[in-house]
């Protein structure tokens, strides 16, 4: 056996490291009984040969210097203020995150979202899943042993200082460091028929997205652990081991219910492979496993809170409430910049507005849903992730500018397959939040990210070279308009030019917001022409990805891969 196990070791001497393990993966699916006994010989001895080689040590060697600048970036961006920083009597998110450690270590589990004399949920009151309840938890408990000041009952709310500031810029980092960047680089090692130059580039501009390491390590939240966890959902699918796929989305759902943005694409690739393995025996099989894994995970996120139905419907009251109304703040989607010619607000009930909402969203994702369904592929799982994240932020209910982060982080996925458009839409997100970044301060991290992701991107992509029909994967939509639009043909070099006059654009407002003072009549008028424009990019982008998924021949080609 151990002969065996070394012959098969000395097979793969030469593959790569992430070949070596999908090979192990494999051998443990197709074969558990023979591969149970060399699995030890694949972890311990293939796996180090594979390292040891001078193409696997310098990707790696690229891999690590790639995540310590990405380190380095995020570090940096949270020398700068965060969100509410001397503003009583709310204060921001960072006061937030802090009440929601003293709520959670102070008071007992079924007091959590319930209002009571020792928690004033108008005052921050908790309204995430169990996930983050415990995460604050967590977190409180190490804070208590450093200094309980910080999370002292009643009188640490608005407790501000440098030492305090460090642990919790650090308690960011450090979940930052743990769950999302290692799904980055092991998703972009994943992708095939790549080469390890690609690899490492799509890395670093994935880790350098400005979006999400402004909101999280600047503005201050922990939308990493959420869109990290999705990530690992995404990577397991992407093995087939769509059990610990399902397991890693659960506990993104139960981190953050935005996340349901993302739910309709999942639910739907693992149906369509249900459906192609025969819902008469293997898919059946499958179905069920897949079931019985999402019960047992809500069962154990949620487990102290089944106890009393109205313990679970109070939370549920407070991850969901409609009260807030059709959209916070001046957030780039649908409903925000129709309201700058009509009030929706003033003209439509809340009930209807929920209602509108919902059936706009559905129709718009509903053609994503039924292909994915249909043709399930990876391909199209991640397309449709960017299309169903893009319909809910454009025309669901109660949307924040920061949602656009859900959009972002699938989009961050198919950087690599088309790079001018993946770049410009990231570069379009982060703009869309300038309102938010500038009252926390961020204009200097907001210009120096922006301005090193776009090189990053320019430099590993040649991004402005990459505009052919072929590039921007629209060749079998072409074909479909040569018949009746002859422009198309010229539509890359206009593609190219609206590139340039957006990022001016975004360029030009950018600096505006900052230097030029609105006129007194209109003293929203800047974040109202940044929304508004965002959200046209953003239609733009629908109507984008919807075409490519469509119209996408490769999905129908790429099915017999998931039967």
């Amino acid at each position: 056996m151990f002969l065996e196990t070394l012959s098969d070791a000395w097979s793969v001497y030469s593959s790569e490291p992430g070949e070596i393990i999908a090979t192990a993966i494999k051998c443990l699916r197709n074969k558990p009984r023979q591969c149970h006994s060399n699995v030890s010989g694949i972890f311990f001895f293939q796996v180090p040969l594979g390292f040891l080689q001078r193409p696997a040590m310098e990707k790696w060697s690229l891999m690590t210097v790639t995540v310590l600048l990405a380190l380095t970036v995020r570090w940096t961006v949270s020398l700068s203020s965060y969100s509410g920083a001397g503003k009583p009597p709310m204060y921001g998110d960072y006061e937030a995150q802090r009440h929601w450690q003293e709520v959670t270590y102070n008071l007992p589990i079924r007091q959590w979202y319930f209002n009571t004399s020792d928690n004033n949920l108008l005052y921050w009151g908790l309204d995430y899943p169990p996930l983050t309840a415990y995460h604050s938890f967590l977190c409180a408990y190490i804070a208590k042993l450093i200094n309980p000041d910080w999370i002292a009952l009643h009188t640490s709310q608005g407790y501000e200082s440098q030492l305090h500031k460090l642990f919790m810029r650090t308690t960011v980092f450090v979940a930052d460091l743990l769950i999302y960047i290692p799904a980055v680089i092991l998703y972009c090692c994943s992708l095939k028929e790549t080469s390890t130059k690609k690899q490492v580039s799509s890395a670093l501009c994935i880790l350098l997205y400005p979006g999400l390491i402004l909101i999280d390590h600047g503005h201050f939240q922990y939308n990493s652990v959420s869109l990290g966890f999705a990530l690992w959902g995404v990577l397991w699918l992407s093995y087939d081991w769509d059990l610990l796929g399902s397991v890693a989305f659960c506990l993104a759902l139960n981190y953050k219910q935005m996340e349901l943005y993302h739910s309709l694409p999942f639910f739907c690739y693992l149906l369509g492979k249900c459906f192609k393995k025969g819902l008469k025996g293997k898919g059946l099989v499958l179905l069920t496993k897949i079931a019985g894994t999402v019960v047992v995970s809500f069962a154990v996120c949620w487990l102290p809170f089944c106890t009393d139905v109205e313990q679970m419907m109070q939370v549920l009251r407070r991850l969901f409430p409609i009260d807030r109304g059709l959209f916070e703040d001046k957030v780039a989607n649908i409903w925000c910049s129709l309201s700058v010619l009509i009030k929706i607000k003033n003209v439509v009930s809340p009930q209807t507005q929920l209602k509108l909402s919902f059936a706009v969203t559905f129709l718009s994702l509903l053609p994503t849903c039924i292909k994915l369904t249909v043709q399930p592929s990876l391909r199209g799982f991640k397309l449709a992730l960017v299309s169903c994240a893009l319909s809910f932020f454009l025309f669901s209910f109660q949307v924040h500018e920061k949602s656009i982060l859900l959009v972002s982080v699938p989009v961050c996925l198919i950087l690599n397959e088309i790079p001018f458009m993946a770049t410009w839409f990231l570069l379009v997100s982060t703009f869309s939040m300038l309102p938010l970044l500038l009252k926390d301060g961020l204009m200097l991290a907001y210009t120096v990210t922006m301005l090193a992701f776009l090189l990053a991107c320019v430099a590993s992509f040649s991004i402005l070279e990459k505009t052919s029909v072929e590039d921007l994967q629209l060749k079998p939509f072409s074909l479909f308009l040569k018949r009746y639009i002859s422009w198309f043909k010229s539509f890359p070099r206009i593609v190219r030019s609206l590139f340039l006059l957006s990022v001016t654009l975004m360029g030009v407002l950018s600096l505006m917001s900052t230097t030029v003072r609105p006129p007194q009549r209109l003293p929203d008028l800047f974040p109202v022409l940044v929304s508004s424009i965002s959200c046209l990019h953003f239609l733009f982008f629908l109507a984008y990805f919807n075409i490519i998924i469509l119209w996408d021949s490769k999905n129908s080609r790429s099915q017999k891969k998931v039967s």
